[in-house]
């Protein structure tokens, strides 16, 4: 395996390919055309860092991020896929889904959470679904983050000894831990079912994760037609007075903490 790559070379190898990531997000707002893409994987896999790696300097009018909580009582009776819909993305729009209907061939079904049936049914259902939206024009992409269970338990332990991200955790991260293997052959019986020329699956190593990122993005970039837009060009025009000083009536600003200092 590679040695794991130094934050400065990642930041280096990231900085064009976010100045590409804004040539497409123009290219989007000019075309009106449609992005999808599904972040799902091992738990710690990385998907979240992934995510904010893509949207980081996107106007997030224009890029939103979709990580839906359980569903309540009302959408568990609803049709599957019916509350991914309303979430959809309009002309001009970016859509990353951290996990997404892809929930129950991986935690459901490992985890008891749906019946056999449903479990059938969504996997006859999701490459009809996706038919229609990639039908509709939207580009979608799936990606699969892959993690070994040494690098996966590595990845807990510092979760929980760090308070900043012990939120990461769930009761129901410590109960998946044990069923590594399980995950494994969901995802190659959900691969099989719905890996298709017209919504096709892309795995990741995320072993390292800033490699994992950086082949990601790349991966997607290469993956979408030429998006290359020209930028409007915008000047700043002399003010014509010297620059104003705030100027405050009712309320002022807080103080700074200056004074602890």
């Amino acid at each position: 395996m590679s040695k794991k790559l130094k934050r400065k070379d990642y930041e280096a190898q990231l900085e064009p390919l976010q100045l590409q990531l804004l040539s497409m997000a123009r290219w989007l707002a000019c075309t009106g055309k449609r992005v999808v893409v599904i972040f799902e994987g091992r738990d710690t896999a990385g998907k979240g860092g992934s995510i904010d790696a893509i949207r980081r300097h996107i106007n997030p009018r224009q890029c939103r991020v979709l990580a839906l909580p359980k569903p309540s009582d009302h959408e568990a009776t609803q049709w599957y896929f019916q509350r991914y819909v309303p979430h959809l993305p309009a002309a001009g729009e970016l859509l990353l889904m951290d996990r997404s209907w892809y929930n129950r061939a991986g935690v459901e079904k490992v985890m008891g959470y749906c019946t056999p049936e449903q479990y059938a049914a969504f996997l006859q259902q999701a490459p009809i679904f996706e038919q229609l939206l990639v039908d509709d024009g939207i580009l979608l992409f799936k990606y699969w983050l892959t993690v070994d269970q040494k690098q996966q338990e590595a990845r807990f332990a510092e979760r929980l000894a760090d308070p900043l991200k012990r939120w990461k955790l769930s009761p129901v991260d410590l109960q998946a831990r044990e069923k590594y293997a399980e995950y494994t052959q969901a995802r190659e019986v959900m691969l099989a079912a719905t890996h298709s020329h017209y919504a096709p699956w892309t795995l990741v190593d995320f072993n390292d994760q800033r490699r994992g990122r950086l082949t990601l993005i790349r991966d997607l970039l290469l993956r979408l037609p030429d998006t290359a837009v020209s930028e409007s060009t915008l000047t700043l025009k002399k003010l014509g007075h010297p620059p104003l000083h705030e100027e405050f009536g009712l309320l002022r600003p807080i103080p700074d903490g200056s004074e602890a200092d």
